[in-house]
């Protein structure tokens, strides 16, 4: 299956049917574990590579071109998108190598810049038929739109939806980064609120912190896009540590890494199933992806 737009992953989610895995590759092992549990659960997945992870990696090229690489034998829908960019430079790269999304994070610009410089990635982006996310929490939260308490005006997205012709939206319903435990708790009412006022579907980060339920509940009041990091981070090192601690002579890291990736593979494909169960009660389509 060739490499899937990220529009004809997340159109049908926004539409009515369901909510959206999008989950962030730190190594190889991630994006392999990403596309095996996607394959066992028969649906669709994004793959996610943060800015912070290109740099652990020297460049985006090694780590983005193995993604894409497994996105095109994957046997179910399979998007590579760039996440939480904060550079413009990077994002060229990510449409150069051929990623069909882009996340361009200006959050913690004052309102005005961060239009500004979304606007311009947004142009440079649709020339190319690649889509973009932006974020916006609170207007010029210097700490971004998921430090605690920051909440999205849903007037003051629909503003910047229109004034950046953005194709999603990143909002603070609840959430933050990070998360060890899964008890964040969402304002439902607002993602609603949101939804209708936006015109595009939205996306939560900080989803690590969310439990099943929440989840669910965060897709049936209009979220579309589910962003999962920290959470496959926990499960990819607590089966390592298990592993190493029950066999303490271990040397070779596939013997380790490999019972990892098996288990994120299994933790993907349960939370795909939690999003694709959650009952979306919208009826109205996106907007338009190419107007720029």
């Amino acid at each position: 299956m060739p490499l899937s737009p990220i529009d004809d992953i997340i159109n049908p989610a926004y539409a009515g049917v369901s909510g959206v895995g999008a989950f962030n590759v730190v190594q190889i092992e991630h994006a392999e574990a990403i596309v095996a549990g996607a394959e066992s659960a028969g649906l669709p997945v994004v793959l996610q590579i943060s800015e912070n992870t290109a740099r652990y990696h020297g460049s985006l090229a090694p780590i983005g071109l193995a993604s894409i690489a497994l996105a095109r034998m994957a046997q179910v829908p399979v998007a590579v998108h760039l996440d939480h960019a904060e550079s413009a430079g990077l994002v060229r790269q990510a449409v150069e190598l051929g990623f069909t999304s882009v996340m361009f994070d200006a959050s913690k610009l004052p309102y005005g810049e961060n239009v500004a410089a979304t606007r311009e990635i947004t142009d440079y982006c649709h020339r190319a038929n690649v889509l973009v996310e932006a974020e916006l929490g609170e207007v010029g939260g210097k700490d971004g739109a998921h430090a605690p308490g920051v909440r999205t005006d849903p007037d003051e997205a629909a503003a910047f939806v229109a004034a950046t012709a953005v194709d999603s939206l990143a909002v603070a319903v609840g959430s933050s980064h990070a998360m060890l435990t899964r008890d964040a708790v969402l304002d439902f009412e607002l993602i609603a609120r949101l939804r209708a006022a936006v015109g595009v579907p939205l996306v939560l980060h900080g989803s690590s912190g969310v439990g099943d339920a929440g989840l669910a509940e965060a897709v049936a009041a209009g979220m579309t896009k589910v962003n999962v990091s920290t959470h496959l981070n926990k499960t990819f090192t607590r089966t390592v540590r298990e592993y190493l601690g029950a066999h303490p002579d271990t040397v070779d890291p596939r013997s380790y890494l490999g019972p990892a990736r098996a288990a994120v593979a299994g933790e993907v494909a349960r939370l795909l199933g939690v999003l694709a169960s959650a009952p979306v009660q919208v009826s109205s389509g996106p907007r338009s992806t190419s107007s720029t």
